[in-house]
């Protein structure tokens, strides 16, 4: 046993060391200036990019090290063999930026719209174009003003500030406002950067807070503390339909969720969707454009601009890596609507098995949904080491352990008849407009 738990370290040390050069989202982002040039062309003409040319050999190597080692790590070996088999595609696809290729090796890690994950009968896009249906039927109803996006990026950097470092005392991130970026914030455990010229609703920093700071901060900071397992520090392909799944929920859990969010995670399928079937970035562009401006309605100069800018920022992360005249888009963003049901029935699950004692595993590291069995495995032999922190949803065992059982008890409830009583009833109720 003693040799077995060696050798697992030591595995997990080499597949970290393989997994480290790998920065796929750096790698694949654009400068601000391509943004502009194309904003100032009116949208009408393709954006020039080029990308940096990934070094495979050092992940190449460290792999050929790593997988003698995993060989003889027994009950931990299907499960770093994942892990290798994850990292490799991922550089395969670093190695094919730019070509039809690299939308059949992304489409393997994270999935494509009309594929179905092997478990699951629903393929992203039908769960996009399900969630897109609803909100369009949603679309008469008065939610009030859209927030104003005031919020600077200074302001915004401070109540972070102090978000994180109540939370994580002194371990939190450092916060930086940065001239060239090209999302509004970007995390990791040791830095989160915001773009000094964007601008956010009070929303938006609650959904940055909860889902960025709150999960992947969180689990990145958890897993570096897992010393006898690395590789849980990893933000590897194989841990993204996980991760981006509990994010999301932890922006509904905190009640920071809105239609307006939701309808962009719906949205990025759609989108990833119309490049697959061989529309272009500047179709593309145009298409989230004129969702963007039916919704808005009338504007200014300036909102037009902050249309344009949320247009191409979503078509951006639908071609980034990808080929620009259509056909072949990156497909990481198929993974957050399916990741969100998955954690969301997972946790579920955990519940109605009387299991609550598997919620920690999800936050000590990055980590799949399939990857709890051998953790859990891992922890027996003194392995896995508990999370250092946890966010406040998930701390508070009474209400996350009663939300899900009751989640679990509707889902569990022949709700058939009656819904159809309801949907009948609704049918005679006219739309209601009170009197001034």
């Amino acid at each position: 046993m003693n040799q077995t738990i060696d050798k697992i370290r030591q595995a997990t040390v080499a597949l970290r060391e393989a997994e480290r050069p790998l920065r796929i989202l750096g790698l694949l982002a654009w400068p601000l200036a391509v943004r502009d040039r194309f904003l100032a062309a009116d949208g009408k003409q393709l954006p020039q990019v080029s990308y940096e040319q990934a070094d495979t050999a050092i992940v190449e190597d460290a792999l050929k090290r790593a997988r003698p080692l995993i060989a003889q790590t027994g009950p931990a070996q299907a499960w770093l063999e994942r892990i290798a088999d994850r990292i490799a595609t991922a550089n395969r696809m670093l190695s094919q930026v730019g070509q039809t290729a690299f939308y059949q090796t992304s489409s393997q890690l994270y999935g494509a719209p009309r594929q179905a994950p092997t478990d699951s009968g629903r393929t992203p896009l039908e769960l996009a174009q399900r969630l897109r249906r609803i909100i369009d039927r949603l679309s008469h109803v008065d939610l009030g003003a859209p927030a104003d996006p005031s919020a600077t990026a200074a302001e915004v950097a401070e109540r972070m500030r102090l978000a994180v470092e109540r939370f994580f005392a002194d371990a939190a991130p450092a916060i930086e406002v940065v001239d060239n970026l090209s999302a509004n914030a970007t995390a990791g455990p040791e830095r989160i950067r915001i773009r000094a010229t964007a601008r956010f609703t009070d929303r938006d920093v609650e959904q940055l807070i909860h889902h960025e700071a709150g999960i992947h901060v969180t689990t990145s900071l958890n897993g570096r503390h897992q010393t006898d397992l690395p590789i849980l520090a990893a933000s590897h392909p194989g841990t993204t339909r996980t991760q981006e799944g509990l994010a999301v929920f932890a922006e509904f859990i905190t009640g920071c969720m809105d239609l307006d969010r939701l309808s962009r995670l719906a949205d990025r399928v759609l989108g990833i969707h119309m490049a697959v079937e061989g529309a272009d970035f500047v179709e593309v562009y145009r298409h989230f454009l004129d969702q963007i401006q039916a919704r808005d309605g009338a504007t200014d100069n300036e909102t037009a601009l902050a249309q344009r800018k949320a247009a191409f920022e979503q078509t951006r992360r639908v071609f980034r890596g990808g080929v620009l005249t259509g056909g072949a888009p990156f497909t990481k963003d198929v993974v957050y609507l399916d990741g969100l049901l998955r954690v969301h029935d997972f946790l579920r699950s955990v519940v109605a098995a009387g299991r609550a004692d598997v919620l920690m595993l999800l936050f000590c590291g990055k980590l799949d949904i399939d990857d709890v069995p051998t953790l859990g495995k891992l922890a027996d032999m003194g392995l896995v080491r508990p999370p250092r922190f946890l966010p406040g949803w998930a701390a508070d065992r009474r209400f996350l352990v009663s939300y899900l059982a009751y989640s679990g008890f509707l889902g569990r409830v022949r709700m058939g008849q009656v819904h159809e009583h309801y949907t009948d009833l609704l049918r005679h109720v006219p739309e209601v407009r009170f009197a001034a």
